[in-house]
């Protein structure tokens, strides 16, 4: 199992000599082209993360977690999810931080644990992806890829909640 990585690059680098291509060209040309992408999009990471900084440290996220605990519940989502599901479509490290809370506030067996870790593996920070991947194509309308995406992260939460209820 720990060989199919340089099976993989190895079988590219033959690849390449048979098609007659100049590997290490291509390879300092894509690094050039990925260091132009990181310059442009960077303003746009540094806006983002400042954000998120903002929305976990004032509070607002526990606020906002506090508000929406109730429809939650009535949707099947744990009380002691609220905050996770509020903070995790802008922050992946302050996720961990809460998942590791939860698995020793209530066991890593428990239901709230085994849900929290489904979501954590099952979703990704919206903004940051958004971010990137809209930057770079030069996309400046946010507004149909986020909704989109807060809705599936939505309704998989609840699939998640449903799916380790019953297995």
């Amino acid at each position: 199992m720990s060989y199919i990585v340089p099976i993989i690059i190895i079988l590219i680098i033959l690849y390449s000599f048979y098609k007659k291509v100049n590997v290490y060209d291509n390879f300092i040309g894509g690094t050039k082209d990925s260091m132009e992408l990181i310059i442009s999009i960077l303003p746009y990471l540094v806006g983002i993360s400042i954000m998120i900084e903002l929305f976990r440290y004032s509070n607002l996220s526990s606020y906002l977690s506090q508000f929406l605990s109730p429809v939650f519940a009535k949707l099947g989502i744990p009380s002691e999810l609220t905050e996770l599901v509020v903070l995790r479509p802008f922050s992946g490290n302050g996720t961990i931080k809460l998942l590791e809370d939860m698995y020793k506030t209530y066991g890593a067996d428990s239901y709230v644990s085994r849900v929290a870790s489904v979501l954590i593996g099952s979703s990704d920070t919206i903004f940051y992806i958004a971010v990137v991947y809209f930057a770079s194509t030069k996309i400046k309308s946010l507004r149909y890829g986020v909704f989109v995406a807060f809705i599936s992260t939505f309704i998989g939460t609840i699939t998640a909640c449903l799916l380790c209820r019953y297995i």
